[in-house]
């Protein structure tokens, strides 16, 4: 598909959203002109974008004012006819001069080719323009040499930040956009599925419910990458719309729709949407707290004091690898107990209640990990989690599995030394459920807790981010 056909697609998608009182469409990173290109076989889907901090400009209307601009003045007039907020990813081509100091970032090309998001009006007028902080393994775009955080005002539903896939992972822009009060973050991405930890709708979710905010995210769909590319969804902290397709399915776009709260308090909401989504807002009262984790002294939940008990014995530990780090594992021995797993002095914490179903035996392990990731990027972590086992083996603890019958009714608990934790709960088939009840204690520790489960287990992880740790 050339990338005109492409775009009057495009042009006929809003004209299915608009009885639904739509008002922001998100496209995909990357649904344009796709992946995989070098520095120089992307040159025909480059287009210079105008910074609209430095000028107003409306495409549709003024498409004599720029040169080679064609998908930019399409993307306006789309939004423009349609009354529609629009985000969409495409490739920037700026120029740079040429310096001879060695420290310079501008490249030996003298350009430079971002990654880049713009978001139009509803009148097509370009608000936004940002370039993607955290490439990963793209070799047509560069770095920005600044990192640029970036918001836009809204009449429905007041302030949105905006970033691009890998950005979720890192403090800048995400977390910067969020410790500046922004509840509400458009995300366009091409996430590759990296289970059990981070599949794409798993991630989505878990970051929504552990910065407290609501999250556009509009995934590319292929099928044919090593991991698979699929999954999008809209997220706030009390609810999840989402599609990931499974295999088989054809490989064609889904239009998501869904009522959500608008979390910005200055403003009163109407209607909110996503290309994988489309989202209708509602005006609501909830705090701008730091996350979406009840604040309590105690780490287990006042309500059932039979959680709390003494250290369980201590049960033999294996090392398995997941998501390409080391991890330090003890199985669940028993359909009932205690366990805990420590690697180095960042422990994990369970209980649970395991129910086998069906009659295929399975294996499930609690795992820990603390250190820093250097495989997909560079980034700290301390993670809890509780996965099924690819087979019955303990080398296959921390593989890849999509699907579990077992159900589990569980009490997780970490000792973080971060308050950025995001927890997930995966069922089979990529079904996400909803913690029963998170919490957050004065000393770090971090409480997840989960019964009576639609499907069987696949993970439950609580995965914490120690970014002020990322360049040590």
């Amino acid at each position: 598909m050339t990338l005109l056909q492409l775009l009057v697609k495009v042009q006929r998608i809003p004209q299915q959203i608009m009885l639904l009182g739509a008002q922001i469409l998100v496209f995909p990173e990357d649904g344009l002109q796709g992946f995989d290109f070098s520095r120089s076989s992307i040159s025909g889907y480059l287009e210079t974008i105008p910074d609209p901090q430095q000028e107003s400009w409306n495409p549709c209307t003024e498409p004599g004012r720029h040169n080679n601009t064609e998908v930019l003045q399409q993307l306006s007039c789309i939004a423009r006819r349609n009354n529609l907020y629009l985000v969409a990813n495409m490739a920037d081509l700026q120029p740079c001069p040429l310096q001879t100091d060695p420290s310079s970032s501008c490249p030996s090309d003298g350009r430079w080719q971002f990654n880049t998001n713009v978001v139009f009006r509803s009148d097509g007028l370009l608000v936004v323009r940002y370039h993607k902080q955290n490439l990963f393994f793209e070799e047509a775009f560069d770095t920005p040499p600044q990192p640029e955080i970036i918001t836009f005002e809204t009449p429905f539903a007041g302030r949105f930040g905006i970033m691009i896939c890998f950005d979720i992972l890192f403090h800048d822009p995400t977390i910067t956009l969020v410790e500046k009060g922004v509840r509400q973050l458009v995300y366009p991405t091409a996430w590759f599925n990296h289970l059990p930890l981070l599949g794409s709708i798993q991630f989505q979710r878990a970051f929504s419910l552990g910065a407290n905010v609501t999250l556009l995210a509009a995934n590319i769909r292929k099928d044919k990458l090593t991991h698979g590319s699929t999954g999008s969804g809209i997220y706030t902290p009390f609810s999840a719309t989402y599609h990931h397709a499974q295999r088989g399915d054809p490989e064609e776009g889904r239009l998501l729709v869904a009522r959500v709260p608008v979390l910005d308090p200055l403003w009163m909401g109407q209607s909110v949407a996503t290309e994988e989504g489309i989202v209708r807002a509602e005006s609501t009262s909830t705090a701008a707290t730091g996350s979406g984790f009840c604040q309590q002294e105690s780490s287990f939940d006042s309500h059932h004091p039979e959680t709390a008990s003494s250290d369980p014995p201590s049960s033999p530990t294996f090392f398995s690898t997941m998501v390409y780090d080391h991890f330090t594992f003890v199985l669940l021995n028993e359909t009932e107990g205690e366990v805990n797993v420590c690697n180095g002095t960042f422990c994990c914490h369970l209980q649970y209640r395991w129910s086998p179903q069906g009659s295929g035996k399975e294996l499930y392990a609690l795992g820990a990990f603390a250190g820093t990731h250097t495989t997909l990027g560079r980034f700290a972590l301390q993670v809890c989690a509780i996965v099924r086992c690819a087979g019955l083996d303990v080398s296959s603890c921390g593989q890849e599995v999509e699907e579990a019958e077992s159900k589990m009714d569980f009490l997780l608990e970490g000792n973080f030394e971060t308050r950025y934790v995001y927890p997930s709960v995966l069922a089979s088939k990529f079904v996400l459920e909803q913690p029963e009840h998170l919490e957050r204690a004065s000393d770090g520790r971090v409480t997840m807790k989960h019964s009576n489960m639609s499907g069987g287990l696949v993970t439950a992880c609580l995965y914490g981010r120690m970014y002020h740790l990322d360049n040590e």
